[in-house]
């Protein structure tokens, strides 16, 4: 996801998708540690999209407070 779209989500929308993200990011490290994963760099991508979705949630925060 892109910035610009995570800032149209809602902050309960962004929760969730967190919550999602998360999620996937540990069956895939659990899946690399069995030798089971081809594409490592998805790992990268996974982390990098929890980063944004944290930043755009916390901006959001902040206008609320």
């Amino acid at each position: 996801m892109t910035s610009k779209e995570i800032r149209e989500l809602s902050s309960v929308e962004i929760n969730t998708k967190l919550r999602e993200t998360r999620e996937q990011l540990l069956q895939l490290r659990l899946r690399k540690q069995t030798g089971q994963v081809e594409k490592t760099h998805e790992l990268r991508f996974l982390r990098k999209d929890i980063a944004r979705l944290e930043t755009v949630l916390n901006e959001k925060n902040r206008q609320v407070a």
